[in-house]
């Protein structure tokens, strides 16, 4: 089977994760390679993402690489043996690549937990609110990849039904937004307050008169993984998402959201602030 020409960021992480282990053994792919009877070009293809990797492999390959974790092994065998194509494939050539890795990231996580200063969280955005930001930020979008992407941004909010915990920390100039106009901004307000009502949805408000918050630079999604070594921090920056995965940054992006929910009022107070600029439009 030729190597996948683009794997997603999920078939990225799990060859990740596997390079990660071996280099934790001390051992190289050559000799990882000649161990399995096969060739460093296909170790170098598995650990890429480019190739899949059978359960019974990746099970031989943990114990050679004394990872006594079952838990993390199971979790990489789950990820191996993954082959529905979820329902964002339907979008697939019709918004970016990054986008449709978000979604899946979105669809597997334990958790979610989020961070915006200037933008509604896109799982929480409405389809009004969805498109007159589209309209501003890319006016000449032709119209059918424009109401494709708005589709495609709606359908991500049905991890919200899942269950799965969702807390998000928004600041105070994000609420005041008036995207798409007084009327849109209410409707907006409003939905987050519907939102809130969900048990997995926890929204906490940063207002501008927060002592000592000094921002937190890019917006941050913090994405749980099955086990806690499978987490991923996702950063929105001016080329499109970013995800983290390596230790050392997810132990960073985690105590800054930390530091983050310190300046956040508690969630009833939240929302009670979110009612009083909703009075106000």
């Amino acid at each position: 089977m030729p190597p996948r020409v683009i794997p997603t960021a999920r078939q990225v992480r799990l060859g990740a994760e596997l390079r990660r282990l071996r280099e934790a053994a001390g051992l190289v792919s050559r000799d990882v390679a000649a161990w399995l009877g096969t060739n460093q070009a296909q170790i170098s293809n598995i650990e890429s993402g480019k190739h899949g990797i059978s359960e019974e492999r990746l099970r031989r390959l943990a114990e050679h690489y004394s990872c006594d974790d079952a838990q993390v092994i199971d979790a990489l065998v789950d990820m191996a043996n993954e082959r529905d194509k979820g329902w964002w494939e339907e979008f697939r050539g019709v918004v970016p690549l990054q986008a449709l890795d978000l979604a899946e990231l979105e669809h597997h996580a334990s958790y979610v937990r989020t961070f915006e200063v200037v933008h509604i969280p896109g799982i929480l955005q409405t389809e009004d609110h969805v498109r007159s930001a589209s309209v501003f930020a890319q006016p000449h979008l032709p119209e059918d990849d424009r109401e494709a992407r708005i589709a495609f941004r709606i359908r991500r909010q049905q991890v919200l039904k899942t269950g799965t915990p969702y807390d998000v920390i928004i600041h105070e100039a994000a609420l005041r937004m008036r995207v798409g106009g007084p009327k849109v901004t209410r409707a907006q307000l409003e939905h987050l307050l519907q939102a809130s009502e969900q048990a997995n949805v926890t929204i906490c408000v940063i207002p501008f008169v927060a002592d000592g918050f000094a921002g937190a630079g890019f917006p941050l999604q913090y994405v749980g993984g099955v086990v806690p070594r499978l987490d991923t921090a996702q950063i929105d920056t001016t080329h499109g998402a970013e995800f983290i995965d390596a230790p050392a940054q997810l132990n960073r992006y985690r105590a800054r959201l930390e530091r983050v929910e310190g300046a956040a009022l508690p969630p009833e107070a939240s929302l009670d602030f979110i009612r009083r600029i909703a009075q106000q439009l």
